[in-house]
């Protein structure tokens, strides 16, 4: 594993710190003593050929699996996720490759199966039409996913994950379904992010995209 060398930091700490972060499966080692540190206000690409140990990686910062050894730290102290549930509870979200959508649901359907269901439907359709145009993610709350581009369903995950407030988000190859246009306006929308003081994780192989838009990057290496 290699680490870029972030930009100074005043005494803060990080938002995520990972320290010897490992997980196995069996005899095989899919991550060897990682260590990472999220900042916020900062872009933070992740790295690897395929099998280097990314998505396990994503996987346990995120609560759905837990580590062999070494630990998690959010806010400098040490934490133990019971699930991605928690995780979103912590400020935690992401924005997985592969879409959790129903086709036959609306939009606005597809949302609340992954928010905690504390509004009323009418309130949630409303706040996902605005957070939707806020960030230039423009979506139909009543709109069927079936009838919808793949770089629209796209919209639906990040919405529903910026409807829970992160701090932290992760995103897992998110431009490899995209136009070059609607990876440009996915770039904006990001840049805001780090703007308003959030974390980004982005998981990508392209390596002008990690140049045009990441502040530093860990490689992980087979």
């Amino acid at each position: 594993m290699l680490n870029s060398t972030p930009d100074l930091h005043s005494s803060e700490t990080p938002l995520l710190q990972t320290v010897g972060l490992t997980k196995r499966y069996g005899d095989f080692l899919a991550n060897d003593r990682v260590d990472i540190e999220i900042w916020p206000r900062q872009i933070h690409a992740l790295l690897g050929e395929n099998g280097a140990g990314k998505s396990t990686l994503v996987k346990t910062i995120y609560g759905l699996i837990q580590p062999s050894e070494g630990e998690m730290l959010w806010h400098g102290e040490r934490t133990v996720l019971s699930g991605p549930s928690e995780a979103r509870s912590r400020g935690i979200g992401m924005v997985f490759q592969h879409f959790s959508l129903f086709d036959n649901l609306t939009v606005a359907e597809n949302v609340a199966l992954g928010l905690d269901g504390k509004e009323t439907f009418k309130d949630m359709s409303a706040r996902l039409e605005q957070v939707s145009n806020v960030y230039g993610l423009p979506l139909d709350p009543k709109r069927e996913v079936w009838q919808l581009s793949v770089g629209e369903r796209q919209r639906i995950e990040i919405v529903r994950a910026l409807m829970q407030h992160p701090k932290f988000l992760i995103l897992d190859e998110p431009t490899a379904v995209l136009t070059p246009q609607e990876a440009d306006q996915l770039f904006i929308v990001l840049d805001r992010l780090k703007t308003e003081g959030r974390a980004i994780l982005y998981l990508g192989h392209k390596l002008e995209e990690v140049k045009r838009l990441c502040d530093t990057a860990t490689i992980l290496r087979l």
